[in-house]
Formats: structure tokens, sequence, C-alpha cells
């Protein structure tokens, strides 16, 4: 049984030898020979990294390393990466020097050339504007229809005697990728040596663009990564790939996520120009998956870039076990509605059996926007389809505290703490580590120190804040604006033998890194919105106090990360908005007290031990084999079908019987929601009155209709107790007396609040009206537009964020918007019949049918009794195709209910032993 891991990159890439005769006609951008001082400190051989350093006077054309603008010539020495880079050296799989590879700090697509001899892509840009784009799709398929049949013949004449470029035809190394999730990476790789999981196949691009290369060696490739590294390589047209990353994931998927709008003149954000090729590629993605996948295999689908694929998967393969994590934050249905393919998004992700989240916040928001987009009922498990339940959860991802401790004892890191010691002896440090873009918060992070530096002067010849900023896609406006703030402080607080800001455009060796966060007094982390920040993690590893004299030294940590929500307050939070909030925590961490930090460090590195990678994944897994299971046990295809003989056998052997039964769609077919009556009761009362006449039995029916409507319904049956409004009001058999549970003062006060908002709905949505009951209100609609569908999710979303504190819920369903107490439902009522009414003589045979979203909680009430052995014999029924909790179903509908009651009320026979 094998686990499908599916994110954009595997860990794995490809290095192409060099060709001895085409360089120098045709030139390659390749990384310098290595270095003396490389090998000397590379774990390996030079030809086991296939990689070498980049120093700053060799660099290879076209690639730009700007120099650190305010640091002295001294400062820069210290941090010039004659190592190689923490991003760019991943030696073998178990490397500990993969530890720092995260999604922030990578190369794109295609970069690896900078490390590695690959082809570049030369995949044209799409059009930067819709009516550009349409114009040149016009022109584009006359084009394409003119040249196909040339295209093909002329195919044909040279596939025998076929020229590629040599480059590429030359020999091969896999090495492992520079690009790719590392933390996925690192918890995979730690939850293997556990144990937790085995058999793992990656699945995912290979990270550089292989139009150029032939077929045979793309097949070749393909079976050397499957073979030797359980990897199953996925390959795309460099057309398809650079309009789903760069065009569809980074310029629209990316931003949205992290709070930001797409709204520029020349944005991509449009429908129709790069989505067909994020589809194309998550096409791609699902078709690798189907054609591996075996009967009892796992699928796990990571990120952004694959939202599509779960659906995709379970079209071709329904009985699949799938879960779904997303590591980006997932924004408010606010935010996310700005999409304009927000409805597929939606449905392809919830094609999983379960999908997963960093944080509860952001589970929330994904049920909040599925209820409020696709007008389907979320609870707090997850998400209610038509046919099927998906469950949500929320799980932080975290790093490996083992291969991180292996790394801490290299005499690199040594020599480099001890080096920096020296360098910045007297001085408190701040460390950052955050890629230059605009959702890293670097601007905010160094206006925010500007404050701090003008506000204590006490402090600006004692502290260093060390700011590595990785960039690997430039922000022209952004990185002119963090210049100038640079400049500023330098020339403002600088002296001849201190800088106060040492800000570095480059990454540091992982060497450098975890000396850094070693040697740290603080570090800082301003993020505008992350998923999970795993750098903060490592920084608190680093500081146990093993190496180095500094320990426990505090974390300054924003509170729009994901690490944020499961530090407990032990981290200093801040608002990254916030410059003079941020700046007075620059000064709580430079002063704290020893025993304050010693108290905050245990908490922060607790949970640091706690969520680590392994942990994470064991957690998952476990989690999606149990929802497949009760999702498996729910699917009517599963349910058993109901035994009238075991039923009749139960029944006769018991003394004390209670049946509850739903009315509309359960004892009668649906009848229009305009009539009172609605569908002819009599066949229903003689079958329930036949029933009624062995006093051993009692029988309650259950509905969402008025207390009115079911007495006029079954006025014939004294003797029957009914249930109005989904368990807000019980009459017992023979009374006339109905118990209405919630409090009637306070429903009319929410009913005439909510009913202002229905009336707002009811104007703008053509045909749709309010029906008030004596204790909810609901919502009509025709559901054939999606207009219509889209303000009823709006609609029940806006209801439950104004009355969640009156104790109110809106449930959208397929064509209406139910708004009814949270406290009071029909299982509510069916536990105070069974506590209240047969009180003295408890019944051993309970019978529950129903057919709808409302009896599930009912269905899993009977469980209840019957794991509880508190009733002797329970069956649970549902009636007709939906997926339920109930034990039994009876796929002919009302029709086989009916002959089966009709059986029972014909049993005469006393039970044995009277």
């Amino acid at each position: 049984m094998s686990h499908f891991h599916a994110a954009l990159f595997l860990p794995y890439t490809v290095d192409f030898d060099k060709p001895q005769q085409s360089q120098a006609s045709t030139p390659v951008t390749v990384v310098p020979a290595t270095t003396e001082l490389h090998r000397k400190n590379s774990i390996g051989s030079a030809n086991d990294a296939g990689q070498g350093s980049i120093l700053r006077d060799n660099a290879p054309p076209g690639i730009t390393l700007p120099k650190t603008p305010a640091a002295m010539l001294a400062q820069e020495d210290y941090f010039t990466p004659t190592q190689p880079s923490a991003t760019a050296h991943f030696l073998r799989p178990n490397d500990t020097k993969t530890l720092v590879r995260s999604d922030a700090h990578v190369p794109e697509w295609g970069a690896g050339g900078m490390f590695f001899n690959q082809p570049r892509s030369r995949a044209g840009r799409p059009a930067d504007t819709v009516l550009e784009y349409q114009k040149n799709e016009e022109r584009l398929k006359h084009q394409r229809e003119a040249s196909r049949e040339r295209a093909r013949s002329l195919y044909k004449s040279n596939s025998g005697n076929r020229k590629t470029d040599p480059r590429w035809e030359q020999t091969y190394r896999i090495v492992p990728a520079i690009q790719g999730n590392g933390g996925l990476t690192n918890a995979v790789r730690a939850a293997d040596a556990a144990g937790t999981t085995q058999d793992v196949l990656h699945v995912g691009l290979v990270g550089f663009p292989t139009d150029e290369i032939d077929d045979d060696k793309q097949q070749e490739i393909y079976e050397k990564l499957e073979e030797d590294h359980d990897a199953l390589a996925v390959f795309v047209s460099n057309k398809d790939y650079d309009g789903h990353y760069a065009h569809y994931c980074k310029t629209i998927l990316w931003p949205v996520f992290h709070y930001v709008i797409p709204d520029h003149p020349k944005s991509k954000a449009f429908l129709d120009h790069s989505w067909k090729f994020y589809r194309n590629v998550n096409q791609a993605f699902a078709d690798k998956i189907v054609k591996n996948y075996k009967r009892g295999d796992t699928i796990w689908v990571h990120d952004y870039h694959l939202c599509l694929v779960p659906a995709m998967i379970r079209e071709k393969l329904p009985d699949a076990k799938i879960g779904f994590f997303l590591h980006t934050a997932f924004p408010s249905s606010e935010v996310f509605r700005c999409l304009a393919a927000r409805t597929q998004l939606l449905e392809g992700m919830l094609g999983a059996n379960l999908v997963a989240f960093q944080t509860p916040e952001y589970a929330h928001h994904f049920l909040q926007t599925c209820s409020r987009i696709l007008a389907v009922e979320a609870i707090e498990d997850g998400v209610q389809l038509e046919t099927r339940f998906v469950n949500v959860y929320a799980s932080p991802i975290g790093v490996d505290p083992h291969k991180l401790a292996e790394g801490r004892k290299e005499k690199e890191v040594q020599d480099w703490i001890n080096t920096l010691t020296e360098r910045y002896q007297g001085k408190h440090v701040i460390v950052a580590r955050d890629k230059l873009d605009s959702i890293r918060g670097v601007r905010q992070k160094l206006l925010s120190f500007e404050v701090f530096l003008k506000k204590n002067p006490e402090w600006r010849d004692k502290v260093v804040l060390i700011q590595v900023a990785t960039s690997t896609r430039e922000d022209p406006e952004l990185a002119s604006t963090v210049s100038e703030i640079v400049t500023r402080i330098d020339a403002q607080y600088s002296t001849l033998s201190h800088n106060p800001l040492v800000f570095l455009r480059q990454d540091i060796s992982f060497h450098q890194y975890l000396a850094l966060c070693s040697v740290a007094d603080a570090m800082v982390i301003t993020s505008l919105r992350e998923g999970m920040n795993l750098s903060a993690h490592e920084f608190v590893i680093c500081q146990d106090g093993a190496y180095g004299n500094k320990k426990h030294s505090p974390l300054i940590l924003s509170e729009f990360t994901g690490s944020s929500s499961i530090f407990e307050g032990a981290e200093l939070a801040v608002n990254p908005w916030h410059y003079q909030g941020i700046a007075d925590a620059f000064k709580q961490a430079l002063e704290m007290s020893e025993e304050e930090k010693a108290t905050r460090y245990k908490k922060l590195h607790d949970n640091v031990l706690h969520h680590t990678g392994e942990y994470w994944i064991r957690n998952l897994t476990s989690k999606l084999d149990q929802v497949f299971e009760e999702q498996f046990r729910r699917d009517t295809m599963s349910i058993p079908r109901l035994s009238a003989a075991n039923l009749i056998r139960d029944y006769e052997l018991t003394k004390k019987r209670l049946f509850i039964l739903d009315y509309e769609g359960t004892l009668a077919n649906y009848g229009s929601v305009n009539n009172t009556v609605v569908t002819n009761v009599d066949k229903v009362i003689d079958i329930l009155s036949d029933i009624l006449n062995d006093k051993k039995n009692a029988v309650y029916v259950m509905s969402g209709r008025t207390v009115e409507e079911l007495e006029l319904a079954f006025n014939r049956l004294p003797n029957l107790g009914l249930i109005a409004e989904n368990g807000c009001f019980v009459r017992d058999g023979n009374s006339d007396e109905w118990i209405q549970f919630p409090d009637e003062e306070k429903t009319q006060t929410w009913k005439n609040a909510i009913k202002d908002i229905l009336q707002y709905y009811v104007e703008r949505v053509e045909g749709s009206w309010v029906e008030e009951h004596q204790c909810s209100l609901i919502y009509h609609y025709q559901s054939e537009t999606d207009s219509a569908s889209r303000q009823a999710g709006e609609c029940a979303n806006q209801i439950n964020d104004a009355s969640a504190s009156q104790r109110v819920r809106a449930i959208p369903t397929k064509d209406s918007v139910i708004i009814e107490p949270a406290d009071y439902d029909k299982s509510t009522a069916a536990q105070h019949i069974y506590d209240r009414y047969l009180e003295n003589d408890r019944a051993e045979f309970l019978f529950v049918a129903g057919n709808d979203r409302d009896d599930e909680i009912v269905f899993k009430w009977g469980q209840e009794l019957k794991d509880s052995r508190k009733v002797r014999c329970v069956t649970t029924v549902t009636v007709g195709e939906r997926n339920s909790l109930a034990m039994a179903t009876l796929p002919n509908g009302t029709t086989g209910l009916l002959s089966v009651l009709n059986k029972i009320s014909k049993v005469k026979t006393a039970p044995k032993g009277t």
C-alpha cells in the first residue's frame, strides 16, 4: 500500500554533464568551477554535490549579485557566500542542509540553471491584457489550422533524422532539488525514518523546462527517478507550466491567499488567460496519480498549486482515499470570492476526503467560504455535499529537531559561532531571514527598527539587526523602497565603528544560518500573512544554549503567521502594521529578564518539540484513515439494506418500544412548501394507528412543519406523539399540551432582527420569499441561477456572523436557508422523550427513520444509545440514497418504509417470556 505525496516539485532534479565541444559555440550559463574552499566546507565530494559556490567575482553572465547596501566591507566579507547557499546546497536526501529549505526561499522554476546544467524555458509570455490576449488567440487559431498538416508531415520526415541540442544528450545525475516544499520533504523523511509511513511515492515536476529534451530521454529520466528514488515525474509543456506557475499561482492565487487582491492594469487576474494552464497542469498530476494508483493506496495532494487535483482524481477513482493539505494561509470569504474561478477551486479541494490547514482559523475561513459561495451546509467538522461529507481539519507542520541537532554539531557551525561572537562582541544581535516580497513584511520591519533607534538612543550603538533578504524575483518598487529605508538608517545612525543594520541582499550558508540563530539575542519575523514560518521553529531549537554563549532569546513574531497560533503567547506577538508596537517589542526583547526568557522559552521549546514534521505526518495520516472509514460507513453503498426479518425478530423479543419517524420525505413524499397539508396521509395514519394499538409501543412523528400543520395532518391519531419545527416543540401522545423549548421572548427578538436581513435578499433575488414559523424562519429561493445560490450563501454567512451570540444558526440547503435555534434540534427532542416520557419503563427497542440532514443527528443519538447499551435493540434507517450515519438503508424510499412498518403492525404475538 503506497502513500502518494503530490507537490508541485519533486525533491529531486537532474544535473546534466556539460558538453565538451559545444560550450564555445553555445554558451551555457552554469555555476563556476568548485573552489577549494567549497570542497573543504562541503559534506561529500564536489561530484556528489553537483554544484559550486556563487562567488561575487566569478558570477556567471546574466546573474546579478548586488552588494550589501548598508554594511562595511568587513561585514560584507563575513557573509560573502564562499560556502554553498543554504537554499541551494542539498548534497544527499539525508543531508541536514535540507532543513532550511522552504517555499519562501527557493529560486523560481527554471532557475536551477544557476546551480545545475539544465534547459531554460523558451515559453512565450502570455499577453498582458484581456483584449490583447483575445486578439492573439484568434490570430494563433488561424495559424494553427493552417500549419497543422505541414507540421505533422515535417515531423514525420524528420523523425528518423532528428537533431537535438547536444547539451541535453549528455549523461546526467539525479540530485536533490533546490526547489519545492522543504518543510514537506523534511517531514516525509522524518516520518519515514521513524517508521510512521512506508512506501512513499513523490509526485511532481522535475524543476526545469523539459520541452528541449526528447521523449526517449524524458522516459529514461522518468524510469530512473521511479526506480531509484520512488518519485513519479510529471512532464508538462513549458507553456503550460509558465502559465500555471508564473501567471496564475504567483500572480493570482498566492497574493489572494495572502490577502492581496491583484488589481493592476496589467494583472493576469482574469479567467481565460492563465486559468486553462493551471487546469492543464492539475490534470497532468491527476492523470499521473490515477495511472499509478492501486486499490488501498493513500493520496496526499499539497498546496495551492494543485487545488483541482483532488476532484479530478475523485472523478476517475470514486473510492480513493484522498487528503489535501494547504501549506499557505486561507483567506476570509470576502477575499476569496474575488477569484474568478472561486467555485472550481473550492469544488476541486472538496474532491478530497479530508481538507486540512495549518490553523483552525484557516479551516474556519474555508468552511465559511464553502457555505457562502457554494451554498452548502458547513459544520465544525466539515462540509456536507449532496452525496457525501468532506471533513475539514487543522494540523500545523513542524521541523525535524533530530536532523537539526545533527547539523548543529558540524565543525563549520561552531567556527561561525566563534567568528560571529568575536565580530559582534559587546553588541546585541537581532536576526531576521525573509524573502524580499510584499508578503514577508521586510519593509515594515525596517521602518519599525528605525522607530526603535529614534525612540531609544541608548541602544543605537549596542544593537545590530542582521536582515538576510533572499530574493528570486525582483519587485522593483519594493526593492527601491527598502533601499531608501536602509540608506536612511545607515546615514543617520551609523558611525565609524558601528553599523546598527546589516542588510544582505543574498542568502547565507547553512552553517552561517545556524550560527546566527545561535548567537542571536532575538529573532524578528513580521510577515503580513503566512501559513507557517518554520524559521521561528529552527530559531527556538538553536536557542537551547548547547552551542554559543546565548540561550533562551525571545522570538518576536507576527500574529498573522500560523506559527503564532501554536506558541500560546510565549512569543512576543506583534502587528506588522503597528510600527511602534514592533519597536516596543525590540526594546522588550533586549531588556527582558533571564527568568522571563527561560519561562517563555520553555513553552516555545515544548511546542516545537511537540509539533514536529514527523508528528504532523502521523497526525494527518491517522486523521485521514479515521475520516475515510467514517465516510465509508456513511456511504449508501456501504450501509446494509434494512432486514425486515431481523427488525421483526427484535420487535417480538422486546416489551417496550419507541418509534421516532420523520414525516416529509420519509413517511410521505415531499409536497409543495406552499401547501399547508403537504400530502395525503391516510395510508400513513392507518399503519401508525395499527402500531399504536399495541400498548407497548410509543410513536413520534418529527417534522420541520409548524405545530398547526402537524395537528391538522395527524388530528385523527390522538395517541401519536409529535415533534414540530425540527425539535423546538414536542407533544406527547394522548396530550393536548405542547412543550416549547426555546424561550419565546428571545425567539421573537432574534426573528425580528433577522427578518430585516432576509428582506434585503428578498428584494434582490427574484422569486424568493420568507416562510415564518414560531421558532424558525426559512428563506426560499429558486436555485436554478448561480446568482440566487450565491446570494443565499451570503445570506447564511451574514446571519451566522450576526447571530452567533444569540445561539441562532443559518443552514443553506439546495433551495432554502433555514434559520433556527442552535441549541434545539430533533436529537434534543428525542433525548427529552427518552428521559421523560419513558422514565419509569425505558424502551428496549428503538427504531428511527429519516431521510435528510436534520435526521442525521438523531441517527447519531441512536448509535450512541446502542454503543452505551442503554437500549438493547436499536435500528436507524435512512430512506433514499443520501450518505448517512444510519445503520441501515431503504433505497426504495417511502414505499419501502411503509411496507416494513405495515409488517410490524401485523405482528400480534406477545413477546417471549411474558
